[in-house]
């Protein structure tokens, strides 16, 4: 009987691709790439026109062995790695260990991991397209050239371990600028007026936002009360009444980098976790009544095309779920960005009929949420717009104009399934009927005293945004970059943002002195523009690759003769080391940070760091309260006592009592109220609301 090998990149997705060839196809695995760089060297010849020197992966050998020898008895290989640079190159190395011909037709691709979509795969058979392969040589290439001639510079003058890098240095560059925009910012006062009008014992908000026509800025408080005073002199009277209508469009279908914005906003996602999650609905998972079938569409793309028969699919669920209004009079087609790789769709529900719901039973909770952020984001654009019935209000009291503008839902259309708001976009206000002319009582006159901030720091959301604007990276570069940032300890976070440490502004700084190309935000996105050329073959990888490396050599050769070393100081503590008196430092260590002697090498002492929080432990009310990590780093609260009190809480105490029954409290937080404080007593659970933290637009 004769039987075909294809090749996989995970076992996850041979798995699910088994199901769906049948007995005649045996399904392997290569686990990602099976040749690649030496480590042990540069690997690249750069006196013979850059040739790279390929060998086998440590450790995969058993593995390769495995795979020719299933490829000797297959009467035909198929190569199905992923449809991406990475994968036509994996693609191109099994076929060079393998002994097959490249301009075979051995090439098999699939958006998705269904049986149509396989089997057509199959009959699509294609040769490896070369040029997506010297593409990614050359990225790799290049990659190296600046990771293995810049890094040992950093080593020597810096801190052994140190790393450079095409995207990661850029990307850091990023971070640190916006770190001394934030130092150097100077925060100014100003002041808004806001005016609660009343009509039929309803409130009218409104705000002053001019003064004889001209935009109003109030810098005191003492001009505030001026105007306050103006105010309450005159009456207020309706100068204008506009009424209209307002359409609110759905939002793309997912693409890599809004998928990771989103799933940060909405559920804390870290980029790294969705991509995780996101390769797993991918690959296949086993979902009860279906077997193992893979849940989405390609997670690594940056176009928002979908197909024909996805769209035709969306439509008659829409039809048939929400009814025909919910459908627009024609097909949405979403503008991709300006040089996005159109080979892949957006990132969609492979069967939009497998709703969130049926799958929720099979699979765990963060892959479900992320299941119904994607199945909602594709259904809800495909489908009708939102109609909006707007009213815009202007007030006058003397020279002083007030707006209020408010709306209400007239069609919620794709509203119904996935709702989102914009940057800027006002909160709604509740109008009631009033006529031009008409006077106006005021309840309030509030003087609200503000100061300028400065630029927010980057999450990872807005820091992926950020990269994908400015061309700076791909797709599958986003998370590993921020990945690597936060390995090499340039950079940590602080809640959800991401700082430079001094580590990281000291390597950004040699970097931005003598490598000044590496750290140019257009000289980076040029490359990206270049590598795309090379896939489109208007250009060669060679070529590419010696116009980047001929001048960063002479950059190189010029830091190795400049750079100065430079001495990174431990940050010393008050804590006194028990076994030889000298003091704590802190240091950063492959977990974290750990305090240590300063008398090293003489004395080894170490010791973790642990917080002390103000607050009394509420068990033995002997010991303090302190925070701790678990083994997976998450963090919680116990007595300084323990194990001979062994009080415990996810939640952080704090010092104030509950002013209801005296009980201690918990800080707590939920995106409806935000950061809030609860009591302790289960019969009394008294809740004080803070002010809700504002998320950085992202």
């Amino acid at each position: 009987m004769s039987q075909k090998l294809v090749i996989v990149e995970s076992p996850a997705k041979a798995k699910t691709i088994k199901k769906y060839l049948g007995s005649g196809y045996v399904v392997e695995a290569s686990m990602g790439h099976i040749r690649d760089l030496p480590k042990s060297q540069l690997g690249v010849n750069v006196e013979e026109d850059f040739e790279p020197k390929y060998i086998t992966i440590r450790g995969k050998g058993d593995l390769l062995a495995k795979l020719r020898k299933a490829a000797k008895k297959a009467d035909k290989v198929y190569l199905a790695t992923d449809p991406d640079r990475e994968g036509e190159a994996i693609s191109f190395h099994l076929a060079s260990v393998l002994k097959l011909d490249p301009e075979d037709n051995i090439r098999i691709e699939f958006n998705e991991i269904t049986k149509d979509a396989v089997r057509r795969s199959i009959k699509n058979a294609r040769p490896i397209n070369l040029k997506v392969f010297d593409a990614q040589q050359a990225r790799r290439v290049v990659d190296r050239l600046v990771g293995y001639e810049i890094s040992p510079i950093l080593w020597r003058n810096v801190k052994w371990g140190l790393s450079a890098g095409r995207v990661q240095s850029v990307a850091l560059k990023i971070l640190c600028d916006r770190e001394k925009e934030i130092e150097a910012f100077v925060s100014k006062e100003y002041w808004s007026i806001e005016a609660d009008l009343i009509k039929d014992k309803k409130i009218i908000k409104t705000k002053l936002t001019q003064y004889k026509n001209k935009k109003v800025e109030i810098e005191s408080e003492k001009e505030a009360l001026k105007i306050r005073k103006d105010l309450e002199k005159g009456e207020f009277t309706v100068s204008s009444i506009k009424k209209g209508t307002k359409t609110k469009n759905p939002l793309a279908p997912f693409i890599t980098s809004t998928l990771q914005q989103e799933a940060s906003r909405r559920m804390n996602y870290q980029t790294r976790r969705t991509m995780s999650i996101a390769q797993k609905l991918y690959e296949g998972m086993d979902i009860k009544g279906y077997g193992s079938i893979g849940l989405i569409t390609y997670m690594r793309t940056d176009s928002t095309r979908i197909s024909s028969e996805a769209q035709a699919s969306a439509k008659t669920y829409i039809e048939e779920t929400y009814g025909k209004a919910y459908y627009p009079s024609t097909p949405r087609v979403y503008k991709g960005k300006k040089n996005a790789q159109d080979a892949h769709e957006a990132i969609r529900p492979s069967d939009v009929n497998l709703t969130p719901e049926m799958v929720k039973a099979s699979v765990k909770s963060e892959e479900y949420k992320l299941y119904k952020l994607i199945w909602e984001r594709f259904v809800a654009s495909q489908m009708a717009s939102c109609k909006l019935d707007t009213i815009s209000l202007e007030v006058l009291n003397g020279d002083y104009k007030f707006r209020a503008s408010g709306s209400s839902v007239a069609f919620d259309g794709f509203m119904k399934l996935y709702d989102y708001k914009v940057e800027d976009e006002e909160e709604n206000t509740s109008i009631p009927d009033l006529e031009e002319n008409e006077k106006l009582k005021s309840k309030d006159i509030n003087l609200n005293q503000h100061f300028t901030q400065p630029p927010p720091r980057f999450t990872e959301a807005s820091f992926v945004k950020t990269l994908e604007e400015l061309g700076i990276g791909r797709p599958s570069t986003y998370a590993p970059t921020i990945s690597t940032l936060l390995n090499r300890l340039y950079v940590e976070r602080d809640k959800r943002s991401l700082v430079p440490t001094d580590l990281g502004k000291i390597v950004n700084d040699i970097m931005s002195e003598y490598f000044k190309d590496i750290v140019d935000v257009e000289f980076t996105a040029e490359m990206e523009s270049r590598l795309d050329l090379i896939e489109e073959g208007t250009e060669t990888w060679k070529e590419v690759v010696g116009s980047f490396y001929n001048p960063l050599k002479k950059d190189i050769d010029f830091a190795e003769s400049k750079v100065s070393k430079v001495t990174i100081e431990d940050e010393v503590t008050d804590e006194i080391c028990e076994k030889c008196g000298s003091h704590f430092v802190i240091k950063n260590g492959r977990f974290g940070k750990f305090l240590a002697c300063s008398g090293y090498p003489e004395c080894k002492n170490t010791k973790a760091i642990v917080e002390r929080l103000d607050v009394k432990c509420p068990t033995c009310h002997e010991g303090d309260v302190l925070a701790r990590k678990s083994r997976k780093g998450k963090k919680f609260f116990g007595c300084s006592r323990y194990p001979d009190c062994n009080y415990v809480s996810w939640y952080e105490p704090v010092k104030t009592p509950c002013p209801v029954c005296e009980s201690l409290m918990y800080k707590k937080y939920s995106k409806k109220d935000g950061s809030y404080l609860e009591c302790s007593n289960e019969s009394c659970r008294h809740k004080i609301i803070e002010k809700k933290e504002t998320e950085e637009q992202e």
